[in-house]
């Protein structure tokens, strides 16, 4: 799946945008700082906002992708309103933390690493969270679900859907 970057929408965060590059591009360095706001103002760094960092700095727009998916914080994808992560720690992957993330891909139709259509979603395969005497873990939004079952991915999944459209 790709997304759309919206020039029109985001009309005045570009101009924020490059009014930040000019101020930071004559500084040694500035390539992380300037990735930084980019992903900061708009929750990913699509490949236009890379391209505009590269013309505007003369960075090529080689070495921008090259750090722009080396480090993790960096997304090219934009992030679901929900951010799923389900840990792959030892404890929780002995106890079937596999399965449970298996089947939130499944529910949600999307793949490790990916967002829903709808931006409602994004799911993330994580490392110890500290959580282990509650293995498997899952956390969505900032939300803890331990001693997981798949049976029970649906039901929690489908209750942050409701929520949402609760509040459309």
């Amino acid at each position: 799946m790709s997304f759309a970057f919206d020039f029109e929408a985001n009309a005045d965060k570009l101009v924020e945008f490059e009014s930040f590059i000019d101020e930071q591009k004559k500084q040694k360095g500035s390539l992380m700082t300037i990735l930084h706001k980019g992903q900061h103002l708009f929750g990913y760094l699509p490949i236009e906002i890379q391209q505009i960092i590269s013309k505007k700095t003369g960075v090529p727009i080689a070495e921008i992708y090259g750090v722009v998916t080396f480090y993790s914080q960096f997304s090219l994808i934009p992030k679901g309103k929900h951010d799923i992560g389900v840990c792959l720690g030892t404890a929780c992957y002995v106890r079937g933390a596999q399965n449970i993330l298996d089947e939130v891909c499944d529910h949600l139709g999307i793949g490790v690493g990916g967002t829903t259509p709808d931006l409602n979603f994004s799911i993330q395969a994580t490392r110890c969270i500290g959580a282990c005497g509650l293995a498997p873990v899952m956390t969505i939004s900032g939300d803890v679900y331990g001693k997981l079952k798949s049976s029970d991915v649906k039901k929690i999944l489908d209750s942050y859907k409701e929520k949402e459209e609760v509040n459309s």
